[in-house]
């Protein structure tokens, strides 16, 4: 079997336990083994994209038990873009986290890290639904430690309400599970692929019900309405680092919602067909719509900033609704771009935080490095917003083509696009009174009814290696913009593969399949 395939779960495990154990009172160790383990984890991911390019479904079974008896991670197009999406990004947070300093804070950042990177891939990869359970767990338990690093009542305040909302989740999620297990004997996905058709759509009432739990789980890791409100507060609440690193969290709903819902319960099962997306796409235009108003009345930079990734959500599950290889080309491509976008916007606002003492979206005497972070900020800001030149724009039109069903279109071209334009009036808004207006300001007099948004006391420029995560993910997304042609023929493949059930199937449960 290909060893490769298991390693990004089983290298940021190994890690995370010697660097909470062995070097958690030695901040310069931690940082060497997490920036090592993570470039070792990257070059891994691509190692594996680069395996997966030419189409071939490679599993790795668990002790050589063959499926759906063992346990079986599967390599494929979708999941090796998803582990890279996450090495590439991890990678960039964690610079900034070491350069800002954010890292020193408490002393088990980089071994929570290191479990969340195992909990992501191992979400990614897995072929079972019960080990996405598992998987999801070790995620929960991870990025409720980030939430609440460094502390602070707000910040345990917006952690208790992120826990206690994904703790529900988890419980609907075992009884998705048990009532799909009752019904079907198996939870592996490849199984389930086989095994959901053959039941009759007269006697598939227990699998519909399962089908729509798990849905609302998945929904409520991708941030979708009515489940949406936990983000909000733990993003704006969050270490910055971490609510960039968040930025992929909510795709991993995404992520289960394609992988799950096209491969065992449709398009094509007369049991379930059309189940998903009939719930999905009303959810999706309504959460593209809390996103936007929550953009125009946000009165904090980090508020903003989360309901523009709760938007950007909306938009990218309208195009998943649809369950068609064309919209999920489309719906990748936002996929990739969102991700980077937010955790850039993330990233920036720490800077701009910095100097100011406080994020609240009121004029104050302009900071040093105003103009660099002025551009930085509308640079990402344009590119969530989905403004030309950058990916985003790119990003938009693809879903915007690929829903012209006259049943969806009026809906879904009306929601995206004024969406669109109140996410812009509202960037535009707090982007001019961070940068411009600021910078004809006098300190306000201080109000004895609110706390003083003054910059902060000798402030400090900027360094070149603080700045650079920020300037890695604008790379990212000029790169999107730019090799948009390649960047789509491989995410077509991509698609044409995710809808290629039985070859999924064969190469899943077929023991004497090669694996290179």
């Amino acid at each position: 079997m290909m060893h490769w395939i298991i390693l990004p779960v089983v290298l940021p495990a190994m890690l995370a336990p010697l660097i909470g154990f062995m070097m958690r009172h030695d901040m310069v160790m931690a940082r060497v083994a997490s920036a090592t383990g993570t470039a070792v984890l990257l070059a891994i991911a691509i190692g594996l994209a680069v395996m997966a390019a030419d189409g071939t479904t490679q599993v790795y079974r668990l002790g050589d038990w063959p499926a759906p008896f063992g346990i079986v991670l599967v390599l494929d197009r979708l999941s090796a873009l998803m582990v890279l999406l996450t090495a590439i990004l991890a990678m960039i947070v964690l610079i900034h986290a070491m350069a800002t300093g954010w890292d020193a804070r408490g002393r088990h950042f980089h071994a929570l890290f290191q479990f969340q990177l195992m909990g992501i891939c191992g979400a990614f990869l897995t072929g079972d639904i019960f080990n996405l359970f598992v998987f999801f767990e070790v995620l929960l338990i991870a990025s409720y430690g980030l939430m609440i690093h460094s502390g602070g009542k707000e910040r345990m305040r917006a952690g208790l309400q992120y826990v206690v909302m994904n703790l529900a989740g988890s419980t609907l999620f075992l009884f998705a599970l048990g009532t799909l297990y009752a019904s079907t004997g198996t939870l592996n996905i490849a199984d389930l692929a086989q095994r959901i058709p053959e039941i009759p759509a007269e006697e598939a009432a227990l699998v519909r019900v399962a089908a729509i739990l798990l849905m609302i789980v998945f929904a409520v890791k991708a941030a979708l309405f009515p489940v949406q409100f936990w983000l909000p507060a733990t993003y704006a609440n969050a270490p910055a680092p971490v609510a960039a690193l968040f930025a992929i969290m909510t795709k991993v709903g995404a992520y289960a919602i394609l992988r799950v819902h096209t491969t065992a319960f449709g398009p094509g099962i007369e049991g379930t067909e059309g189940l998903a997306g009939t719930w999905l796409f009303p959810a999706a235009i309504v959460t593209i719509a809390v996103g936007a108003f929550g953009v125009l009345g946000a009165r904090r930079l980090m508020p903003l900033i989360a309901f523009s990734v709760v938007g950007s959500m909306g938009t990218l599950l309208v195009a998943v609704a649809a369950f068609s290889p064309n919209a999920t080309t489309a719906a990748l491509y936002y996929l990739v771009h969102s991700t980077f976008a937010a955790a850039c916007l993330f990233l920036i606002a720490d800077l701009v935080v910095t100097q100011r003492a406080a994020d609240t979206l009121r004029p104050v005497p302009a900071t040093v490095q105003n103009g660099l972070f002025a551009a930085l900020f509308f640079a990402a800001a344009i590119a969530m917003a989905g403004m030309p030149p950058l990916s985003g724009f790119l990003g938009k039109l693809l879903v915007l083509d690929a829903l012209r069903d006259p049943g969806a279109m009026v809906w879904a071209w009306t929601a995206i696009l004024v969406g669109s334009f109140l996410t812009i009036v509202g960037f535009g808004r707090a982007g001019s009174v961070l940068f411009w207006k600021s910078t004809a300001t006098e300190p306000p007099p201080p109000d004895p009814d609110e706390i003083t948004v003054e910059a902060a006391p000798n402030p400090v420029r900027a360094t070149p290696t603080q700045v650079a995560p920020t300037m890695l993910a604008l790379g990212v997304l000029a790169f999107l913009a730019i090799f948009a042609g390649p960047v789509s023929a491989y995410l077509e493949q991509t698609s044409a593969q995710l809808f290629d059930r039985a070859g999924y199937v064969a190469a899943v449960l077929d023991p004497s399949e090669e694996e290179g």
